[in-house]
């Protein structure tokens, strides 16, 4: 008797679990959407994400998070608006003082097409103080980008980019360096965002 009554809650907590949304759910269903920036960015840290400080920078609207406990954000980052930071991999470190721009996707697993059985591949993903990543541009794989490196808009980036330096295309390649005697703090946080 027991051990029927024991297996029916089991199936019983099973059930409810299915109705109880999972944390990337609320994420990118409720927090992406929450008007204000300074509740949006706690509830994000409240969830897992990694701040050095949730209370500098922002991930502006309608930006989605996967594995939140895999991404860590240094201080003062402006994320734009419908940026994808997908961490399943083995996650994604931005650095301090980052911009990126609106529309850009950040994926560090990937599948082989060459497999049989199209594994997949997980890697991580860095940005690197002060770097900048345009709008649209498109980050895959495991990939460093380096301290003052800017990747061009639409530029879609499966090598490491290196420190200060320009990439742009598809796939992207170095155009230029960038000066290397950069000072700036993106201190820049629109409330309503």
């Amino acid at each position: 008797m027991a051990g029927s009554t024991l297996a029916g809650v089991k199936r019983a907590l099973r059930s409810l679990v299915i109705l109880v949304p999972t944390r990337d759910w609320v994420l990118n269903h409720v927090v992406c959407r929450i008007p204000h920036a300074s509740p949006r960015m706690a509830a994000y840290a409240l969830l897992g994400v990694d701040f050095e400080d949730h209370r500098t920078g922002v991930i502006m609207l309608g930006s989605h998070v996967y594995r939140a406990r895999a991404l860590s954000i240094g201080r003062n980052c402006s994320i734009g608006r419908y940026v994808q930071l997908d961490a399943r991999g083995k996650g994604i470190r931005i650095g301090k003082n980052v911009n990126i721009g609106s529309y850009s996707r950040f994926t560090p697993g990937k599948h082989v097409i060459d497999d049989p059985d199209f594994k997949s591949q997980s890697g991580s993903i860095t940005i690197e103080d002060r770097a900048w990543i345009a709008e649209g541009a498109i980050v895959v794989g495991n990939i460093t980008i380096g301290e003052g490196a800017v990747v061009a808009a639409g530029a879609v980036v499966t090598k490491d980019v290196d420190p200060y330096m320009v990439v742009a295309g598809v796939p992207a390649r170095p155009i230029r360096e960038r000066p290397r005697d950069l000072k700036y703090e993106l201190d820049w946080r629109p409330n309503w965002s």
